[in-house]
């Protein structure tokens, strides 16, 4: 069996920045174990795999290294890419359909990709001091949206110069640790950590903005709001707070075309 592979840098317009993501168009789905193996092969932050329906939407499923993820942005915005530059999709706007998200839409706006996903509910968790051990630092709110603890932090430095104590993450019930702050440059900035999903540091992640965006759009009063993953490779998206949606917009660049060979 040949399949092929594509490799997307995602929520860059520049080779080597973004967040890398395989993607790894299917005519019918394969046994689960295998997709976390192909996954497990290609040891990138996400694998995404997507099966189109008769009726032109395209089923979507996320993998990490070790597990199967409820949500993957990145992915997604690599997937429609992909298929917009390399798989002749010829319409500006793309439906894909996650069997544990729900309906995510992707449309051509310029040269970005825009993403319209559910927005996160989240909510406060007290004692924002049994957090100091996570970065060193204590946080100024705490908040556990539906897979990921959000840290907010004061400053923009504190994001950027953060060191995080992994063995510490990886205990927490969450899928994963976003710590934020109010940006310089763009409202507001964040860093992602997911140990306890593979991934100990995720360059750019487009599933945290699920939860970002409603919160600063609430503290700055502002339903358009510009970000920075502040990762090596860094990363830049703008977010539209749309009360329960959250749009997502970013670009992205063809690192690899090539193909698996299985059996």
């Amino acid at each position: 069996m040949r399949l092929k592979l594509y490799q997307v840098d995602a929520f860059t317009n520049q080779l080597f920045k973004g967040n890398p993501a395989a993607v790894c168009p299917l005519e019918n789905w394969l046994d689960e174990s295998l997709m976390q193996r192909i996954a497990m092969e290609n040891n990138l932050a996400e694998t995404a795999f997507f099966v189109r329906r008769p009726d032109s939407i395209y089923d979507i499923r996320w993998f990490t290294p070790t597990v199967e993820v409820d949500l993957c942005g990145h992915a997604t915005l690599a997937s429609a890419f992909v298929l917009f530059s390399q798989e002749g999709y010829e319409h500006d706007l793309i439906h894909f359909f996650s069997p544990r998200s729900g309906d995510l839409i992707v449309s051509k706006q310029d040269d970005f990709l825009s993403m319209n996903f559910p927005a996160d509910i989240y909510s406060p968790v007290g004692d924002p001091e049994q957090f100091s051990e996570a970065i060193g630092l204590v946080p100024k709110e705490v908040y556990k949206g539906k897979t990921d603890y959000m840290l907010v932090f004061e400053h923009e430095e504190q994001i950027r110069n953060a060191i995080p104590n992994l063995t510490w993450i990886a205990q927490l019930k969450a899928r994963g640790l976003i710590i934020t702050a109010k940006g310089k440059k763009v409202d507001f900035v964040s860093r992602f950590f997911g140990p306890q999903a593979g991934v100990h540091e995720d360059p750019v992640t487009g599933s945290a903005h699920t939860t970002l965006t409603p919160y600063w759009a609430n503290q700055l009063k502002k339903e358009e709001l510009t970000a920075m993953q502040l990762s090596a490779r860094s990363g830049f998206l703008r977010c539209k707070h749309l009360d329960d949606r959250v749009e997502i917009q970013g670009q992205a660049c063809l690192y690899l075309v090539g193909n698996i060979q299985i059996g």
